[in-house]
This record gives C-alpha cells, sequence and structure tokens, in this order.
C-alpha cells in the first residue's frame, strides 16, 4: 500500500493499492488500526466491489475512480444528515468542476448514483435520456462511517448488459487527460469537505443560495416526474 501525493482537506492520508478485495474492506481493516477521520482508500481493480443491496460493482482496471473514505464521529447522532445524498451532491459537483461543459448535465439520481443527461451532454448517446457514471455506497460502524464510491472515468466499453443503462465521463468528454481519476478524487474529497465539514458561511458551497438541500433539489435526477416507489429496509443514512 502506497501512500498518494493528493490534496485531502480533511488532514488524513491517501492510500492507494493496484488491487484489493474492496476499497470498503481495505477502509475496515485501517479503522480497525485506528486511521483518523477522512483516511481515503482508492485502488485500480476491486476483485469483490459491490454497490446498493449486494450488486456487484464491476470496473475495468485503472481506468475508473474507485475509493473508500472513511469519518468518524463522536457518536451516531453526530453523523451529518442525509450523508449519502450529500457525498452525491459532491460527486456531481466535482465531475462539473473537471468537465465544465458538462455543467448543469450532472445530476443526483435518490438515493445513491450519479446520472449524466446526455441530451444535453453529447448526442452520441443515441437511445438513453442519462447513464448512470457513479454509485454511492454509506455504511456506519458504530461511530464510523464508510462511504463508497465508484465513478466510470476512463472506461469506454462495457459489458452488454450494462450498455443500455451506464457510461463513463470520458464518453461525453473524449479530451479527458489520463490523470484525471486523480485529479476527479482531488476534487470530490473538497467538494466532499465543503459540503458536510467547513463551517457554514466560508467556502465555495456556502457562497452559493441556500443550503445543501436546495443546491441539491436542483439537480435531482427526474425531478417533477412521476415514478414508482417499492418499500424497502430503512437506511438512516441516505
Amino acid at each position: 500500500m502506497k501512500t498518494l501525493t493528493l490534496i485531502n482537506p480533511f488532514g488524513a492520508a491517501v492510500y492507494h493499492e493496484e488491487t484489493l478485495s474492496s476499497t470498503f474492506d481495505a477502509a475496515r481493516i485501517l479503522a480497525g488500526k485506528n486511521a483518523p477521520h477522512g483516511t481515503v482508500i482508492t485502488a485500480d481493480y476491486q476483485e469483490t466491489g459491490r454497490g446498493r443491496q449486494g450488486r456487484l460493482w464491476a470496473a475495468e482496471r485503472g481506468k475508473n475512480l474507485l475509493f473508500t473514505i472513511l469519518l468518524r464521529y463522536d457518536d451516531f447522532l453526530s453523523i451529518p444528515r442525509a450523508l449519502t445524498l450529500r457525498t452525491g451532491l459532491a460527486v456531481s459537483l466535482a465531475i462539473e468542476d473537471i468537465v465544465p461543459s458538462l455543467s448543469g448535465s450532472v445530476q443526483v439520481k435518490w438515493p445513491n448514483d450519479i446520472m449524466i443527461n446526455t441530451c444535453k451532454a453529447q448526442a452520441a448517446f443515441k437511445a438513453q435520456a442519462a447513464c448512470k457514471a457513479a454509485g454511492i455506497l454509506t455504511e456506519a460502524d458504530g461511530k464510523t462511517v464508510f462511504i463508497g464510491v465508484g465513478v466510470n472515468v476512463s472506461q469506454k466499453e462495457f459489458p452488454a448488459e450494462y450498455r443500455s443503462r451506464v457510461g463513463s465521463i470520458i464518453q461525453v468528454c473524449p479530451g479527458l487527460p489520463e490523470d484525471a481519476r486523480f485529479v476527479l478524487l482531488e476534487k470530490i474529497l473538497l467538494r466532499l469537505y465543503e459540503e458536510i465539514e467547513r463551517p457554514q458561511g466560508e467556502g465555495a458551497a456556502a457562497s452559493l443560495l441556500g443550503g445543501w438541500q436546495e443546491r441539491l433539489s436542483q439537480r435531482l435526477y427526474k425531478k417533477g416526474e412521476l415514478v414508482t416507489f417499492a418499500e424497502g429496509h430503512q437506511n438512516l443514512l441516505i
């Protein structure tokens, strides 16, 4: 495991491995070794990466951003509200930070997906109105929270069963640089810090009108459309 020389506003290390079972598993091990609040672990490839409800998260080696950040709080009640959605807000803003041409095209699909509106972004997506570009998984273990994030950055091809639903940043921005995933990681960490850590009234996020709820509302996927709700397990961190 090596340490990356990336800017982490949480003030903790950013670790990297070429291959892991999952960054979630590695983060739990780091937590057991007293890794501090804000520690990040990223990988080129996950052997058993997973998404919400145990779904497999498959990604091409070295092409995407796969990481988990561990956050520590004094007690369960101190954990920020709607942490998954606020992380989604941070991820969507960070994607637009590295690709300004996507401004207004990156949306948050409740509760934990990031969608790129391909109609706005690029006409090349013939059958898709939007594609899933990222997913977030949040779990708490007592006073420690683990946020796993997977972003399709430079992967150009996907298995046939996923092609109608998923996409990547490079598909809508072919000129994306080779190091884009780690640039994006820095941007996500900065945006996440601004959303959940920085005192109110400071920073770029605070300079925008309204709180996080209003900023999130402005980019909710399918907002104003009829949807079907299927009752499931309650998750206090969404």
